[in-house]
């Protein structure tokens, strides 16, 4: 099986196991969410034990392993992106499985259970995007950065939960870009990235600089992911 096969199927069977737990009735509200959190994470870090014995891991809901600096290939997860969504039975949320190679989110796969779709490096494609500029944010927590570009280029915020379920909505044509600041770690966008970017998408961090993964702090703020020829004009105003 090959890495991209393995995230798929990690990222699909994660999924699945999320939507078993919530269809069972038997936890609700917060605790469904830290439920999740735990059913997912122990699957994903089991199985990639099993799959890739050799490889470094980093899991949102894990602790955190230095002896992961110092490999090449590193597995980053977040295995419920959404917890709030996941919960209230939105659809909004996704499964994220990344193997970052030397610092590249070379390798990903993102499932959106509750659309009943997922996505890989693999099979990326971009869908088309008519009408009006439309930029992704968070539903909580809108950074100030996006409000300024979307006034600069006359474009439409539109909330939405998961990081991974906007980076898809970006993919399928949904959107124009999305942006964020204020808060997210390596694996919040780790496999979103690689997979938009094998769509043939611009990815960055608001200044445009690269995103880097497997780092000592895993906080990684920022991000920026729109149709490459709307790139150079949002950095702009995001500046």
């Amino acid at each position: 099986m090959t890495d991209a096969e393995l995230a798929l199927k990690l990222a699909e069977t994660a999924g699945q196991l999320l939507i078993t737990l919530r269809q069972s009735g038997l936890v609700d509200g917060k605790a469904l969410g830290a439920a999740g959190d735990a059913v997912a994470h122990q699957f994903l870090v089991q199985a990639l034990a099993h799959q890739r014995p050799d490889d470094g891991v980093l899991s949102e809901e894990g602790a955190r392993d230095p002896a992961r600096l110092a490999k090449s290939r590193v597995w980053i997860v977040d295995p419920l992106d959404g917890t709030r969504e996941y919960s209230e039975a939105r659809p909004d949320w996704a499964v994220h499985v990344a193997l970052a190679i030397d610092g590249v989110a070379a390798i990903g796969a993102v499932a959106q259970p509750d659309l009943g779709v997922a996505y890989c490096t693999d099979a990326a494609e971009l869908g088309p995007c008519p009408g009006a500029l439309k930029i992704l944010v968070s539903r909580t927590r809108p950074p100030q950065e996006a409000e300024r570009a979307a006034k600069a280029l006359g474009a439409e915020l539109v909330g939405m939960g998961s990081a991974g379920a906007k980076t898809m909505a970006v993919v399928r044509g949904e959107a124009h870009a999305y942006v964020h600041s204020g808060g997210q770690y390596e694996w919040d966008s780790c496999a979103p990235v690689a997979v938009a970017q094998a769509a043939g998408l611009h990815v960055s961090r608001l200044d445009g600089s690269p995103l880097i993964y497997n780092c000592e702090d895993p906080y990684l703020p920022d991000l920026v992911v729109c149709r490459k020829e709307l790139s150079a004009d949002l950095l702009a105003a995001l500046r």
